[in-house]
This record gives C-alpha cells, sequence and structure tokens, in this order.
C-alpha cells in the first residue's frame, strides 16, 4: 500500500472504529461499572471476533456465507436476539459493581459478551469483504496485504475500546448519584436495542450499520 492509501485508509478505517455500534457501547458501560483495565481487556474477545472474521476472508469462506440467505438470516437474528438480551441486563442493573472480586469475576464474561455481540453482528464481516479490499493492491500479494490491512484494523479497533473506556471511566465518576447511574443505564440499554432493531431490519444490499 502506498503513503497515499495508507494516509486515506487509517482515518476511514478509524470513523468505522469509532462508530457508536453495540460492542462500543458495552465498552463504554463495562468501564463505567468496573474499570479501565477491565473493559480494555473485555474488548479482547471483540478483536478475536474480528480475527476469526479476518481468517474468514482470507480463505475465501467469508463470501459463501454472505450470498447464502439462510446463514445471513440466521446470524442477523442470532446477534439481535443477544443485542436484546444485553440491553435487558443493562437495564435492569441499577447499581454499580465496585468490588475488586466482582470485577475479577465477571473479566471473562465481559469479553464473552464482547465476542458474541461481534460474531453475532453479519454486518461486521462486511468490514472486511466490502471496505478492506478497496485498498488491496490486485498486482501485489492479495493474501499478505489483506492480513497487514486487518491487523491495521485491529489496532485502531483496539484505540477505539481505549478511547470509549475512556469515556467510560469518566462517566462512572460523573454519574455517581443512584437516579443518574439508573438514566445512563436506560440510555444504553436503548441505544442497543436500537443497534437491535436496526440490524433486524437491514438489507443485505446495506454494507454497514
Amino acid at each position: 500500500m502506498s503513503l497515499a492509501d495508507l494516509l486515506l485508509f487509517i482515518p476511514a478505517c478509524f470513523a468505522l472504529n469509532m462508530s457508536p455500534g453495540p460492542n462500543n457501547i458495552l465498552a463504554l458501560n463495562n468501564a463505567r461499572n468496573y474499570s479501565l483495565r477491565h473493559s480494555c481487556v473485555a474488548g479482547l474477545g471483540r478483536l478475536s471476533a474480528f480475527s476469526l472474521m479476518l481468517l474468514l476472508v482470507a480463505s475465501g469462506l467469508a463470501a459463501g456465507l454472505y450470498t447464502s440467505v439462510l446463514v445471513f438470516s440466521v446470524l442477523k437474528i442470532v446477534g439481535v436476539l443477544y443485542l436484546i438480551y444485553i440491553a435487558l441486563q443493562i437495564w435492569r442493573s441499577d447499581l454499580m459493581l465496585s468490588s475488586a472480586t466482582a470485577t475479577q469475576l465477571s473479566v471473562v464474561r465481559s469479553a464473552r459478551q464482547e465476542f458474541t455481540l461481534a460474531i453475532g453482528n453479519p454486518k461486521a464481516i462486511l468490514i472486511f469483504t466490502a471496505f478492506l479490499p478497496q485498498f488491496i493492491n490486485p498486482l501485489g500479494n492479495i493474501t499478505e496485504q489483506l492480513f497487514s490491512l486487518g491487523l491495521l484494523f485491529l489496532l485502531l479497533e483496539f484505540i477505539a475500546i481505549a478511547i470509549y473506556s475512556l469515556i467510560g471511566v469518566y462517566l462512572r465518576q460523573q454519574l455517581c448519584r443512584p437516579s443518574f447511574n439508573k438514566l445512563f443505564n436506560r440510555i444504553c440499554a436503548s441505544l442497543l436495542v436500537a443497534a437491535a432493531m436496526s440490524l433486524l431490519f437491514s438489507g443485505k444490499d446495506k454494507t454497514l450499520a
């Protein structure tokens, strides 16, 4: 990739990473409820899902998955149901967890939630099948370029996780009152339900939410 293409790819990619999707909302909420470290470590679950998608693209399986209406529909429904499930959990969570024991016991669960949200959204794989190839030189080694762009995407994604986590930590300091804490939970839950509805009624002709 040329320097000009790289300078175009990084801001465009980072804009995708920073979009307020369900995973970023979850990272923000994890940091607000637990800690910056907890949210960043849990974000590795999301990166694992994206790494798996990247491997699917590299092996050529992604095109087959995307063209299969049945597989696409099943993934979409599973993703919608899981988003609603997470939204209900956040809606009903009115108390912030602050003990070290609770944080340590739940980080694996948070990572699993991050992974499931990412892998359950069929649109996420379109980032690798529709966005990344636009920056690949067909005259070069396509696989190597794809992995290089994928690694850069994952790095930018982790930066986005850290930024949303920092916002969550800041909000934890601002939302100490139970009434504000409850309101924040309601807002996050509502955004996740909105994302679920957007995913449910989106067509295959759309690329990214």
